[in-house]
Formats: C-alpha cells, structure tokens, sequence
C-alpha cells in the first residue's frame, strides 16, 4: 500500500511591482554599456551590484559608514529580486531604499529600481545586512549613529 500523496499547495501570491511613493529615498544609478546583456536589456546580476550600491552609498553619505574604519560593519546574508520590466542601456535608473526591518545587529533594507520618472518599479528586492565587529567578525549591535541614520528609512 502506497502514502496518500500529500494535499496540492495554495500557491503563493504573485510579487507586484512596487509603486515609487512607498520608498523613502532615492539614488539616481547611471547604467553603463556593459551591463547590457546579449538579450539587449541589463543583466540580472547587475541589480545585486545595484543593491549593494545604492545601500552602502547611503550609509557613506549620511556619515553612518566609514568603510575603512568603522568599527562595526555590514555583512551580506540575504538578497532577492523580483524583475518586472526591463532595464537596458542608456537608460538612467532610479533607485528606491527603505527600511523594513531594523533589529539589534541586522538590517533589512528594502529597493525598488524604477526606469526614470516611472511610477511602478521594474524590479523590486531586498538586501539583509547583519552587523559584526570588523576584527573578530562576530555580530555586534547596531551603533546609535546607524539607528538613528536608518530611523528615517522605516
């Protein structure tokens, strides 16, 4: 005798293209030629690039990272993105950033990349930072510069 196979599953909501006003703030990114891929749109691994970018960009210009000597720093454990329209070169992008989550030693930031002036992005994913000691690489607490820096994302 065989198991009953096992109930079909609901299947899981479709992701939908954000809409701009649900960012708190923006970063223009210039595309460059090489981005394009053979299929003549950019390539999916350059919106990770475009993550990493548009977060640490942030971070250095609100003086909440120095990256060569801030004691306590950002590592990457989690990204993923949902594609929704392409994105190809010359066209400028406009990057979204939120914050979703703020722990005690991580950070879930939230980025939606919208073709200029486009009021729904074409790709919308997130970036998990866990933050550590940069000599010991164990977690360490989110310094009170950083709190209050990403307070203004949430």
């Amino acid at each position: 005798m065989t198991a009953p196979l096992p109930a079909p599953s609901t299947p899981a909501a479709r992701p939908a293209p954000q809409a701009r006003d649900t960012y708190r703030h923006f970063s223009s990114i210039t595309t460059r030629w090489m981005d394009n891929d053979a299929y003549g749109h950019v390539n999916n691994v350059v919106y990770y690039s475009w993550f990493d970018t548009v977060v640490n960009r942030y971070l250095i210009e609100a003086g909440a990272l120095d990256i060569e000597r801030s004691p306590v720093i950002g590592l990457v454990v989690e990204t993923h993105c949902n594609y929704f329209a392409p994105l190809a070169f010359p066209q400028p992008v406009e990057a979204g950033l939120r914050v979703a989550h703020l722990g005690t030693a991580s950070v879930r930031y939230e980025i939606g990349l919208f073709a200029a002036g486009q009021a729904r992005a074409a790709a919308c994913g997130h970036f998990v930072h866990v933050y550590v000691d940069r000599a010991t690489r164990r977690a360490a607490p989110l310094p009170a510069s950083l709190i209050q820096t990403l307070r203004g994302l949430l």
